[in-house]
């Protein structure tokens, strides 16, 4: 199963306004080659993530706000890296603390943390090294120091 048949990049936000810009600007660049999902709360996220899953799709790259009601974004990033320990987590996000940040990278593996308002040229290129990453972490050629 190649990713790029079954790859799933995932938008969390309790924005609506937020995750149709982000929809939009995904589809556009990338909806060629994966499927785009978005979800207005961590809880629905991992709902998605797993219901998505068990039908054959990929968790490839998710991008999450940190300040939303319920689950913040680390602890969603933490969820979701024991469910999905290889995915690409991208914090998006105007409100978060330094010890969510470092929490968020510590324990959830986040990869990358890209402030609002973002610019998409950042953004994509996030989400580019994002996925050279992802398949590094498959193939097990991780070439850290």
């Amino acid at each position: 199963m190649s990713p790029a048949d079954n790859g799933l990049i995932l938008c969390v936000d309790d924005e609506p306004v937020v995750l149709q810009a982000l929809r939009d600007q995904l589809l556009r660049a990338y909806g060629k080659q994966y499927i785009i999902e978005i979800a207005e709360s961590a809880e629905e996220g991992l709902e998605i993530l797993d219901e998505l899953f068990q039908e054959g799709l990929v968790p490839l790259i998710i991008i999450s706000d940190w300040l939303m009601p319920g689950m913040k974004g680390d602890d969603f990033f933490i969820e979701a890296h024991k469910r999905f320990p290889y995915v690409i987590k991208v914090m998006l996000t105007g409100h978060a603390n330094e010890e969510a940040v470092q929490r968020a990278k510590k324990k959830g593996d986040m990869f990358d943390l890209i402030t609002k308002p973002w610019e998409i040229k950042d953004l994509l290129h996030s989400i580019d090294e994002g996925l050279k990453e992802y398949k590094k972490r498959l193939t097990g050629n991780d070439n850290e120091a």
